[in-house]
């Protein structure tokens, strides 16, 4: 079960980044189900009857990923809270970072360090003011080549373009402990990497989204 709390005011830039692409789409800070977590998101209920060809355009070429918790990131975030041993004391870097859910997930648990990396620097803004609702402070880097080593580097939801697979050997030349979280890739394999389990995780809001991609599989470096 999950809460809706209204804030007086999204952030100005973030709304204005946001309708850039969906006109009059408002932004809520939502609790996420099973989480302490809020983020800044679009409501639950949004009217796509009002998407036009041009809306739907953008939309495509120019996802905002950051205005959803999506399935993989809402796994990973529960499981680093249910098991908090994982990242606690270690620092953390939080790769694709998106809405920065996983990355404020980690600091809950105890990190020391958490860095937040993507290369869009509207999610970077998503990221602070989402840790600002959470009262938590994060770091932040467009570029993972610029990252330092650290003793954990997370990585959710990221595969889903075939593109981004070489990043499974990237991650290596950051941290010997990478764990990635997906549910889009089928018959995963990986020489430095094993399938450790499986959960069950919705996108937030629900984009009422297969069933498969429900299930959310880790996978953690030999």
């Amino acid at each position: 079960m999950s809460c809706t709390f209204q804030f007086p005011k999204a952030p100005e830039h973030l709304l204005k980044a946001l309708h850039d692409v969906i006109p009059n789409c408002e932004l809520h800070a939502q609790q996420l189900p099973e989480t302490p977590i809020s983020l800044w998101l679009i409501p639950p209920v949004f009217p796509t009857d009002k998407l036009d060809d041009e809306v739907i355009r953008r939309i495509w070429n120019d996802t905002p990923y950051w205005i959803f918790c999506w399935a993989s990131g809402l796994a990973m975030a529960q499981w680093i809270l249910a098991e908090p041993h994982h990242v606690k004391g270690k620092v953390v870097l939080d790769f694709g970072a998106g809405s920065g859910v996983v990355a404020i997930a980690a600091k809950m648990a105890g990190a020391k360090r958490v860095i937040c990396c993507d290369i869009d620097t509207v999610s970077l803004d998503a990221c602070r003011a989402n840790a600002e609702l959470n009262d938590v402070e994060l770091e932040y880097l467009d570029d993972l080549y610029k990252a330092p080593q650290v003793d954990i580097l997370l990585a959710a939801d990221v595969l889903y373009d075939q593109c981004n697979r070489f990043f499974l050997d990237e991650f290596l030349k950051f941290s010997s402990e990478v764990w990635v979280a997906d549910s889009r890739v089928k018959n995963f394999s990986h020489p430095e990497y094993a399938k450790l389990e499986e959960r069950s995780a919705t996108t937030w809001p629900d984009l009422d989204e297969s069933p498969e991609f429900r299930n959310v599989s880790f996978y953690k470096t030999l």
